[in-house]
Order: C-alpha cells, then structure tokens, then sequence
C-alpha cells in the first residue's frame, strides 16, 4: 500500500518526475537518491554516504510508501554506497550494482572512509551501529536486468566506462537516474573516470532520447537530453585541448589548465587522468 504523496503546500523534500518516479535532493554531498514505486515493491536509488544519511533516506522514503524495498548502488563511490547497512538492518535483502561495482565496493570501502568522514563522522571512523562496509549482491553482469515491482517495470544496465568502469543507469518510464555520469551545476569528477569512453556512453545515452527525456545526475537538478548532449560535447572538446598539451611534450601541461571548460580542480583531474591512462609521463620545463 502506497501512502499519500504530500502536497506541495507541505513541502515535501520530494520531487515527483512522473507517477511514481521520485528524487529526493540529499544535504553534505549534494546527492540525489531516486525512488520508485509499484504496486509489490519499491526501489531507492543510491543509499547516501552512511547511516546518520541514510536513516534521514528511509525516514523519507516511508513518508512515500510501507511497500518492501529493493535498493540500486549506480557506483561504488561512498556517497552513493555506505547507505547500504542501514538499509539492511531496516530489512531490505536486495542490493543491486554491476558485478564490478560490487568487487570495487569490497576492495576500496575502507579507504573511502576518510571522504564521508565530515559528514558521517562515524561512518569514516568505522565505529558505530550500521557503519560497516556491505557491497551490493545482486549483480548486473552484461545483459539488462528488468525488476518488476508490480505494474511497474525498472531497467537496470551499463552504457560503457565513464564516470568509472561500472556505472549502472536505472531507466523507470520515461526517467533515467544516470549517477554520476551525469553531473547538473557542477564539473564532472574525473578522478577514476575514463573520459574517452565516458563520451562514448553520453552519446549512447542521448541515443536513448526516444525512451527517457528526465535525466536525473547524481548531483543536482535533472536535465533533459540537450544538457547531456552539451556535457558530451564539453568533455570531447576538453579532452582534445588536453591531448594537444600532452602532445606538446616540452611544454608545461598545465597551461592547458585556464583554457579547459572546467575548474582548476577538475581540469587537473581530467589532465592527471589522461596521462595516468595513456602512462604517459608529465614532463616539465623548468624556466
């Protein structure tokens, strides 16, 4: 049984993107949980960056619906996953990634403890009740997977490398939570991204325009298909700049930095990146 949708008046934290088809905007990392509802079941996308975070979540989603709960990890970068204990406790079984999401999720939760540590200070001391390490368990491995929650029907599946090597995109009606390789009001996050490819998966994303026309980001407001069109073609054009610079190899690269469509951080990010995955070695010259 579904329980009332608040109205406006009472300003619910939710936003309703279709019959439904929910995003919660989220406090510290700024990150969008997606929700969606059927007649047996309900999915939350993305559990929040620990249990202070994802208690807040749950509070929310039963203010939506008493239905039984499935949850969907897009990656596994903390702020999308260390959720995913209190959830357990809260009695959901189910947790969904792609295979190699879930193998990163056990090989790097700990050393991600240190990045949620301002927001969930337990959760990055590792100390506390729900603030274990539990990857997903159940597994995307190549093909889509479709979760029926009871006339309602939820697509789970990977474009391509992008954002990182194994990000899940979750398609409900004409919505399509992205994670991170959607980015709204802020520069995409290259850190332990593939950008190439990540170009590639935005442009077989925006191939899907005849399916979805709601992008929701990982972060931020959702979009429509031309602001992930100008996202792709942003990251190829800086892409191209970064690729003249490294070609350039006698001469400082980060004078790349101030003609790159991003911030200083993030234009390093994405240099740093590209050498790293080209082994290409940084040369500078000293003046």
């Amino acid at each position: 049984m579904t329980a009332d949708v608040p109205s406006a008046e009472t300003r619910s934290p939710w936003r309703e993107l279709a019959p439904g088809i929910y995003q919660l905007p989220t406090p510290g990392f700024r990150m969008n949980v997606g929700l969606v509802v059927g007649r047996e079941r309900a999915l939350v996308v993305d559990a929040g960056a620990g249990p202070v975070g994802a208690a807040e979540v749950y509070g929310k989603v039963r203010g939506i619906t008493d239905l039984p709960l499935i949850v969907v990890n897009t990656h596994a970068h903390a702020d999308h996953f260390f959720g995913n204990a209190y959830f357990a406790a809260q009695g959901v079984e189910d947790f969904w990634a792609t295979a190699r999401c879930s193998t990163a999720q056990g090989e790097t939760g700990e050393d991600q403890r240190t990045l949620v540590a301002a927001v969930e200070p337990a959760m990055g001391a590792g100390d506390g009740d729900h603030t274990q390490i539990l990857p997903a368990n159940r597994l995307v491995e190549g093909t889509p997977v479709d979760l029926d929650l009871g006339e309602v029907s939820v697509t789970l599946f990977h474009l391509g490398r992008g954002h990182t090597d194994h990000d899940l995109l979750v398609g409900a009606g004409n919505v399509l939570f992205t994670g991170d390789l959607v980015e709204e009001g802020a520069d995409p996050a290259f850190e332990d991204s593939f950008p190439v490819d990540w170009v590639r998966t935005l442009g077989k994303m925006v191939a899907l325009e005849d399916l979805y026309d709601v992008f929701v980001p990982g972060h931020g407001a959702p979009v429509g298909v031309a602001e992930v069109t100008t996202q792709m073609n942003k990251m190829r054009s800086a892409i191209r700049v970064t690729r003249l610079a490294m070609d350039e190899a006698s001469v400082d690269m980060t004078k790349a930095i101030p003609i790159l469509p991003y911030g200083p951080e993030q234009s390093r990010a994405l240099l740093i990146r590209l050498r790293t995955l080209a082994h290409w070695t940084w040369l500078t010259r000293k003046h």
